[in-house]
């Protein structure tokens, strides 16, 4: 491909003793990145690594990956796929992190930036941005425990008295984290400020480990403003993933959508949800899915509940192929519905 700024993210990365095609990191996010969607992904590559969604470290020791709504893969995507881990004792995790590797995972990735009251109420999540000390020995424990890659997940923290993900950049990175993604929020704003970047630029400067950001980067021009002004070294996609299955594919010059792009992928994620789920639980994650898919058009309100009327794969074909051809009017950044669920 020709050079551009983002050519940067096509080229291989070390993590550990393992290596990476490229530098785009699906993130990691609950109801979002299942099986399916990571198989819709597959269709279209461009992610150098794919995430599960947020395993329970406490279930991942006793989960069946045929039939868990979460620890399910296929095994032909286990070479470039992270499980993500959450949990408060370093024993449990360390015993996750075992479970993990023996399936056959590219790494192992411990979320210190979840914020749900149900997560931090365990002392799990970004509640171990409030104890430093715990969050190292987790760490600790895990390396200890496998020899694959290990990610941490963080977030800026909890308030805006000092620079908190700094602090646990450097513990993580001495207790033997292979590689950090930093989204630098803190843990109360939710999606209510926007992204603090200078967050990872701090990150960067302050740990000899590779640095993902991640948090508001919608277009290409985004991903270009956040190498430049925060010198990490890839890129952690969530939402737009969902949104635009192709989107690494495509700002990396591999591939351009077409106007029938869109009918495609939306009538392959019913067919994936139908093939990975049992009937009621595909049908919530393909609504859920829709909030992200349609907010790349400019009346996506009203499309999103066009496309959910039905309740069949047979009738969401015609739905969609009825509502998205000819293509409704897309818009460059996505509406406000990829931040509804």
């Amino acid at each position: 491909m020709s050079a551009t700024p983002l050519a940067p993210l096509d080229q291989p990365l070390a993590i550990g003793d393992k290596s990476l095609t490229n530098r785009f990191l699906l993130s990691p996010m609950v109801g979002v990145t299942h099986v399916a969607l990571r198989r819709l992904l597959h269709d279209f590559g461009g992610f150098g690594l794919h995430w599960t969604e947020m395993c329970s470290a406490s279930a991942v020791l006793q989960e069946d990956p045929r039939i868990s709504p979460v620890f399910r893969f296929h095994r032909d995507e286990l070479a470039t796929l992270v499980c993500q881990i959450m949990g408060s004792e370093p024993e449990t995790m360390a015993a996750a992190a075992r479970r993990i590797q023996d399936e056959g995972f590219f790494g192992v990735d411990i979320n210190m930036g979840c914020c749900v009251a149900a997560v931090r109420q365990q002392g799990a999540g970004a509640a171990l941005l409030r104890d430093i000390s715990r969050a190292a020995a987790i760490v600790d424990a895990v390396r200890q425990a496998v020899d694959i890659p290990l990610f941490v997940k963080l977030r800026s923290g909890w308030t805006d008295q000092g620079p908190v993900v700094v602090h646990a950049a450097r513990a993580c990175a001495k207790a033997g984290a292979d590689a950090l993604i930093v989204h630098p929020r803190l843990a109360p704003d939710r999606r209510t400020r926007p992204p603090q970047w200078r967050d990872i630029r701090a990150v960067c400067e302050a740990v000899d480990l590779p640095v993902f950001g991640n948090g508001n980067v919608f277009t290409a021009d985004d991903a270009t403003a956040m190498l430049r002004q925060t010198g990490c070294q890839g890129i952690a996609l969530g939402r737009m993933a969902a949104a635009r299955p192709w989107i690494a594919a495509e700002w990396l010059g591999h591939f351009h959508p077409a106007p029938e792009t869109y009918p495609k992928v939306a009538q392959r994620m019913v067919e994936l949800l139908w093939t990975s789920f049992p009937e009621g639980q595909a049908l919530r994650l393909y609504r859920k899915f829709m909030n992200y898919f349609a907010a790349n058009f400019a009346f996506g309100h009203r499309l999103r509940s066009d496309l959910t009327r039905s309740a069949t794969p047979e009738d969401l074909y015609k739905e969609i192929a009825h509502h998205l051809t000819p293509l409704p009017q897309l818009t460059l950044r996505p509406n406000s519905l990829l931040f509804a669920a």
